[in-house]
């Protein structure tokens, strides 16, 4: 009595670009709250290193040198590793959308005959 409705290609397409939007949305938010725990891991890091350290004002000053430094390597490898990701999901999303659109010219072909 009730026909099975199958998707049209248009629906397909939009469900393809749903999906990769979202795995894209969900990879940014990833990268975004782990930079922010890394940042307030370092924050809490330094500050309890500065008020429990027993050393000299140039000792601690040193100290703090030292790890604003290896904070801002940590945060610029980061960096450089998030976009890569963002390189690699571009390529990915490219690569998506010319086969979604060589399958169209394909099955526009065979429906023309």
């Amino acid at each position: 009595m009730w026909k099975e409705q199958r998707p049209t290609a248009l629906a397909r397409r939009h469900t393809m670009s749903d999906t990769l939007r979202d795995d894209t949305e969900d990879a940014q938010e990833q990268w975004t709250n782990r930079l922010a725990w890394f940042l307030t891991g370092a924050v809490i890091g330094v500050t309890a290193a500065v008020l429990y350290a027993p050393k000299s004002g140039r000792d601690t000053r040193r100290f703090i040198t030292d790890k604003t430094q290896q904070g801002r390597e940590a945060v610029t490898d980061t960096s450089k590793d998030l976009v890569d990701a963002g390189k690699e999901m571009f390529e990915r999303g490219r690569k998506l959308v010319e086969d979604a659109a060589e399958l169209f010219e394909r099955g526009r072909k065979l429906v023309k005959g």
